[in-house]
């Protein structure tokens, strides 16, 4: 951009506000937020709404067929708290099922991925905890747009358009949402989902139970075993949340924060704290140096992630030895400055591209909540009960190996790509963040404490710098025609960071979207002003008041 201020890339400035901030990746959510702000709500009473309309107006990415994960910031206790919404697998279905089926991966759609939606039982238990305004008014924007419809935006129009053509030979899927029973809508073309609308009004009036107990279970229940699926009544009414304690590594003064498994926000901590060993003051933003030191440690983490992240319910993952500052290091031993690695193997103490939704909001009170929501792959698995929603496929993330961390088991929670993010400074809330985009969200979330911690760039700035993206693990990953270990740049890198990399021993390529989109938060305590930065690569807004 040719801007009088801020750095050559930036798009646009960050938006300040003093009472209250909210930034989604759809505007019309956004404002959706920052009306229920001024009509008194709180921060979290926002963010259901926000993600309620999301669910309504970026299908591709959200809904309440899927999961979801938040922290929420309590002014009044000065503390951070975490909530684990993600869903179990089903009971009736067993491992030696998959086997009788001769599979060596759980299918990325159809049946057989679909694990229990978390979203709406998440929904409910922010409200009771951090909560003002009615349900019903929370959910009254959100079924408003769904029965009266609205515009659809660029971006999610052209996701729309992909997965039409991947999932609408489901029963349902496609008269759901679809404009003509045929296509997908267009950007800017007036769409209606009014089998979420009614959807959306049954939770208003009947809560959660109305969700999980009801006509909604017993018709998610029908779907699915119409199409030789499993999830059942009994796993839906079985369904709880559960409040967790976040976890935190301090990186050059800032407490950076995360959700313990079976997501992987550790993964993020580990990075940090590997990088933590370099000085980045003398390493410029960019350079082939930066590039080289983050694709590392990212390699290293990430094999890590495959050996020992999963559902803490199952397996103990050792978190506590994963984030010591001597692991780090020990770790940080192992990168050669001069060369890319070509194998490295898990300490001692996979994953798909998703489409997800994040959001962040602040109140005038000091709260502020850091909400990621969504249904995984795509739109889903393509189960399309007549609900005016896509059942998510989360479940394909589970191994079919046994004696993984993420082995398969029913009732199990599947490794979760999704993860909200939080920093503070001297106990003080400092960055409520996110950036969605499947397995790439560690790195995207290194990147922004990156960008704001060591290279002093503002909120906007620091989502606005172009990304770079590894692809390459232990596990299979989604990210179409990469190859294995090849860095992705996007354009803003120069020709001579491409040129020593690849001398190096890095394959590098270009790659089509796969960066993520973010969104942020910052509190100046000394002025008393909220920042807010929104992903210029969606459709999103950021807006205060």
């Amino acid at each position: 951009m040719d801007r009088v201020t801020g750095r050559a890339f930036a798009t646009r400035s960050e938006v300040a506000a003093q009472h209250g901030m909210a930034c989604t990746s759809q505007p019309l959510a956004t404002q959706v937020a920052v009306d229920i702000l001024k009509q008194g709500g709180t921060a979290v009473d926002a963010a259901i709404a926000a993600n309620a309309a999301l669910g309504v107006m970026e299908p591709t990415g959200a809904g309440i067929g899927g999961d979801l994960f938040a922290l929420v910031w309590a002014a009044g206790e000065r503390k951070l708290h975490g909530l684990n919404a993600s869903g179990r697998s089903p009971r009736s279905l067993t491992l030696e099922h998959f086997r009788r089926l001769g599979l060596a991966f759980i299918p990325p759609r159809g049946p057989l991925p679909v694990s229990v939606p978390g979203a709406v039982d998440g929904w409910f238990e922010l409200h009771a905890r951090f909560g003002r305004l009615p349900m019903k008014t929370l959910l009254a924007p959100a079924i408003q747009y769904a029965s009266e419809g609205f515009p659809v935006s660029e971006v999610i129009a052209h996701y729309m358009a992909q997965d039409m053509a991947i999932l609408g030979d489901y029963p349902g899927f496609r008269e759901t949402f679809s404009v003509d029973g045929v296509r997908a809508p267009r950007a800017g073309e007036v769409w209606r989902n009014p089998r979420l609308a009614r959807t959306l009004e049954l939770v208003a009036e009947g809560g959660r139970d109305a969700f999980y107990l009801g006509a909604i279970a017993r018709e998610i229940e029908a779907c699915l075993k119409d199409q030789g699926g499993f999830l059942a009544c009994e796993d839906l009414a079985a369904h709880r949340g559960e409040w967790v304690e976040p976890v935190s590594v301090d990186y050059r003064g800032h407490e950076v924060w995360e959700l313990p498994g079976n997501g992987q926000g550790i993964a993020v901590l580990q990075m940090l704290n590997i990088l933590e060993g370099y000085d980045f003051s003398r390493i410029p933003f960019g350079s082939p140096r930066h590039v080289h030191l983050v694709t590392e440690a990212k390699k290293l983490v990430f094999e890590d992630r495959a050996r020992f992240y999963g559902d803490p319910a199952f397996v103990p993952v050792p978190v506590a030895d994963l984030l010591a500052k001597g692991y780090a290091g020990r770790r940080r031993a192992l990168i050669d400055e001069g060369r890319a690695s070509r194998r490295l193997e898990a300490g001692h103490p996979a994953l798909k591209d998703g489409d997800t939704v994040y959001l962040t909001v602040a109140d005038g009170e000091g709260g502020m909540v850091s909400l990621i929501q969504s249904n995984f792959r795509g739109m889903g698995s393509g189960m399309t009960p007549g609900l005016g929603f896509c059942l998510q496929n989360r479940g394909e993330l589970f191994s079919l190996d046994e004696g993984r961390a993420n082995s398969y088991a029913p009732g199990k929670r599947p490794f979760h790509t999704i993860i909200p993010g939080f920093i503070t400074r001297g106990g003080e809330p400092f960055l409520s963040f996110g950036v969605m985009g499947g397995e790439f969200q560690p790195q995207g979330h290194v990147q922004i404490v990156m960008n704001i911690v060591d290279f002093g760039m503002g909120i906007q700035e620091a989502g606005d710098a172009p990304r770079m993206a590894h692809e390459g693990s232990p596990e299979p990953t989604g990210v179409a025609g990469a190859l294995p270990g090849t860095i992705q740049l996007e354009s803003g890198f120069p020709y001579e960071t491409v040129r020593e990399l690849m001398a190096m021993g890095h394959p590098v390529a270009w790659m089509l979207a796969g960066y993520g989109g973010y969104q942020g938060i910052r509190w100046d305590p000394g002025q008393k002003v909220l920042f807010g930065a929104s992903e210029s690569r969606k459709d999103g807004q950021a807006a205060g008041y």
